[in-house]
């Protein structure tokens, strides 16, 4: 046998140091994994491709047949982990391959003696192919179903609908986010077509947080479109055209570097001659007494239409629907300064991000506060306000929760007592405001939470219209110190059923149970029992609570997450994940959060789900008619780890929820960050995100299907089916379509709520994390499709102020 000239062996050899060097690092960090309890396929694997580098370096062709041995081996370990799941096979397998390739080129093959290892090579290249295209056959992640009645007529709109027009944040004081219009229909939603843009001008400041967005749902009432900016600038608009009609600056102080958001997810209407309770309801139907004087004229002087908006320094503004004027005679000359009765007065602690619940005669107030700044915030005080004149009625503190009367000339509210900084409903009928309560923060840490407020944690709490009494209470998460709050308006529905209708409340939450109560005595619709939870090592000074519910409607993964879930584009990335993985607790949705003391191998807590919820505050859509509901559940693990306060050096005060959080007060900072591998990409496995609907009338999940790509949120704008997180939530029409934009790809796309089919995306010029809504035009008899595509700091979609509107062709109508 002839040996070849020496120039020959150049890409033997340089293809044997690329070999020994992706071994070798391979081997060594797999023997670390091991070292941490993880798989031993990584230091087998390495070892093997840094023998086969040695074996080529030596110009020898046994190189090649031993890496045919290990990609079979990976091929088969591979499968035997993730079955024959294409995105979790390919970061697997797909370094392997391309230098598996690479053995196969001829500078290489002229530099090896004889002829032998590329039969063996190219079979086992030829096995990782074959793999690879049945494996896109295959779906272990969507679930294929139709509702086959989706058409039946079976319950009727939320009391109030006119059918054309969106009056509150979730289309009513319902929060159904259902548009009765039925224009649009699967049939001809493929011929929606940009009807008007508007732009409001409104952009991120230099002084402004890293938490800034455009989550605005627009109201269409009165003849006006209205809308808020992140700054609190309120604007009416033609809702034919776009064309601005009137502009109200409150020019909030947006000097404060404590701003934690900058956020408006919408303002509140309110019309002195509208009848938006219905007609009462009997008593002997719910058990419950109607709400007094529900119908009774409204006196009111200036003003009979009304824009009520928050603010982020802490205000509620009345402006005439019809002018955007003043209101001067509510409250301090249109104002009411939410900082009254608060013990800690600092600017940008107390931020009011979501839309007042509005009920004929009473402004339902709540805010947010600095979330894991201390343990000394603003109280998280509910307040009612009479809608004419600005004057408090009752104000319900979660500290002192039996006592609801206004304070007295120099008493204060309890600081950081639990909050709502999400949107509140209103059932006029059974007088009662149902708010989905936060958690008392710090999030991470609750060894000194107030006795008093532990039951109202991450809790829907029910309050009576008119006093501001507690008449019921549900809890979602004892003691919660994951930051698993209620984000999303409750939605009531009334439910058909053998014996007639029940007023029904649905509460999605981040952990991604769907609590069912009846919201006239909070009693369970769906079971919901208690099971245990991990309990063993607390940080020192908490608990943990032995229980929590588990409702039997679930969109929480079945199994826990487990190392084979790790992902990555490489299988360096995900080896990195592994060991991520590794070094952090993990015991399932409850894991303890754990203490990082720097002294030992485990780094703090996976948290899953995270902070950012399965469901967030986008909620949920309902189409009462049909009985069906409509959803966007995420799956994104964070890791978090608490450290010792003499180690913690953090003063992040305002603009992000993500990092090092101080936690003043407590033995603890804690650090909050994504759960993504060195490269950046998450290292759970896709799909992220998905669309999906429950049947209400059997209370089973249906379809559920990835949603969403990676356009615009890749390194290389390739649109890559995966299924994305979005951050905002869906509305439903009569015409059998849903529309959601909240994905980190920049689509409106509608749906067929029967079966969840995209029939149609429109491009948006940025992030549309916000809530589209839907109309129906006064003049013309049009139906809309209008959402704002502003972006998300947090996020790092792209940022904007453009507000969008769709429509059919005029001659489809």
């Amino acid at each position: 046998m002839s040996t070849p000239p020496l120039h020959n062996k150049r890409w033997p050899r340089l293809s044997g140091a690329l070999f020994l060097l992706v071994g070798l690092a391979t081997a060594i960090a797999g023997l670390w994994l091991i070292r941490l309890g993880g798989s031993w396929y990584y230091l087998l694997a390495g070892a093997g491709i840094a023998l086969s580098g040695a074996l080529l370096l030596s110009a020898r062709r046994s190189a090649l047949w031993l890496y045919a041995l290990v990609l079979l081996a990976s091929t088969v370990w591979a499968v035997a982990e993730v079955k024959l799941d294409w995105w979790q096979l390919l970061p697997r397998l797909d370094i392997w391959f391309l230098l598996g390739l690479l053995l196969l080129l001829p500078m290489v093959q002229r530099g090896l003696p004889g002829k032998g290892g590329r039969a063996p090579l190219g079979l086992s290249l030829a096995v990782i192919a074959g793999v690879g295209i049945v494996s896109q056959f295959k779906d272990y992640h969507d679930i294929h179903a139709t509702i086959d009645d989706a058409g039946s007529q079976v319950g009727s709109p939320a009391p109030g609908s006119n059918g054309k027009d969106w009056t509150a944040f979730g289309s009513n004081g319902y929060g159904d986010r259902y548009a009765p219009a039925s224009q649009i229909t699967p049939e001809n939603v493929a011929k929606l077509q940009p009807a008007w843009t508007y732009h409001t001008g409104d952009f991120k400041g230099p002084d402004d947080p890293v938490e800034i967005a455009n989550e605005v749902t627009p109201l269409k009432v009165n003849g006006k479109l209205y809308i808020c900016t992140p700054h609190n600038i309120v604007i009416a608009l033609d809702p034919d055209t776009g064309k601005e009609l009137w502009r109200h600056d409150p020019k909030i102080n947006r000097d404060a570097k404590s701003y934690q958001h900058m956020i408006c997810r919408g303002v509140s209407y309110w019309d002195a001659a509208a009848d938006t309770a219905g007609a009462p309801a009997a008593a002997t139907s719910t058990g419950v007494p109607p709400a007094a004087d529900t119908h009774a004229p409204i006196a009111v002087g200036e003003c009979p239409r009304r824009i009520f908006a928050t603010t982020m320094d802490a205000t509620v503004i009345a402006l005439d629907a019809d002018t955007g004027k003043l209101c001067e005679s509510f409250g301090d000359h249109g104002v009411i300064g939410l900082y009254h009765g608060m013990g800690m007065t600092k600017r940008g602690f107390l931020m009011p991000t979501s839309p007042v619940a509005v009920s004929r005669h009473v402004l339902v107030v709540a805010a947010s506060v600095t979330d894991n700044y201390s343990n000394d915030e603003p109280s998280g005080v509910i307040r009612g306000y009479d809608t004419v004149t600005g004057k408090l009625l009752w104000a319900w503190d979660p500290a002192r929760p039996d006592q609801s009367a206004p304070l007295k000339d120099g008493e204060h509210y309890v600081n950081n007592s639990p909050n709502s900084w999400g949107v509140s409903s209103v059932d006029e009928k059974l007088g009662l405001a149902y708010i989905p309560m936060g958690n008392q923060t710090p999030d991470t840490w609750g060894g000194d939470r107030i006795p008093e407020a532990e039951k109202y944690n991450s809790a829907i709490v029910a309050l009576d219209l008119a006093t501001g009494k507690v008449r019921w209470v549900y809890q979602t998460v004892h003691h919660d110190i994951w930051d698993m709050d209620i984000g999303g308006q409750p939605s009531l529905v009334d439910l058909d059923r053998d014996g007639g209708k029940v007023p029904a409340l649905i509460a999605t939450t981040k952990r991604g149970d769907i609590y069912v109560l009846n919201r006239a005595t909070g009693q369970l619709l769906v079971p919901a029992p208690e099971k245990p939870v991990p309990t063993d090592n607390p940080a020192p000074g908490d608990k943990l609570s032995p229980t929590q519910p588990f409702s039997a409607l679930s969109y929480l993964p079945k199994d826990p997450i487990k190392e084979a879930d790790m992902w990555g584009t490489t299988p360096f990335d995900q080896l990195a994940c592994r060991i991520i993985f590794r070094q952090h607790r993990y015991e399932g949705p409850f894991t303890p959060q754990t203490v990082d003391d720097g002294k030992g191998p485990i780094k703090g807590a996976l948290i899953s789900p995270g902070p950012l919820g399965i469901f967030e505050w986008g909620g949920a859509a309902i189409d009462p008619v049909r009985q069906v509901m409509l959803l966007n559940p995420n799956f994104m693990g964070f890791l978090e780890r608490l450290v010792p306060r003499a180690q913690a050096n953090a003063d992040t005060a305002g603009g992000n929820e993500m990092g090092l959080q101080p936690q003043y007060g407590t033995p603890y900072a804690v650090e909050i960050k994504a759960f993504l591998s060195p490269l950046g990409f998450p290292c759970q496995a896709p799909p992220w995100g998905y669309v999906a609907a429950v049947d209400l009338k059997t209370m089973k999940k249906s379809w559920m299907l990835k949603n969403g790509t990676t356009r615009d949120s890749a390194p290389v704008p390739i649109a890559l089916p995966l299924g994305v997180p979005s951050l905002g939530g869906m509305v439903t029409t009569g015409g059998g379509v849903a529309f959601l934009g909240a994905t980190l790809d920049y689509y409106l796309r509608a749906y067929d709520i029967r079966n969840g089919k995209v029939l149609w995306k429109g491009r948006l010029p940025a992030g549309g994390q916000a809530n589209p809504m839907s109309y129906v035009s006064d003049k013309t008899g049009r139906q809309y499709v209008v959402i704002m595509a502003g972006g998300h700091g947090s996020l790092g979609t792209r940022m904007g102020d453009t507000l969008e509107a769709f429509a059919l062709p005029e001659d489809s109508k």
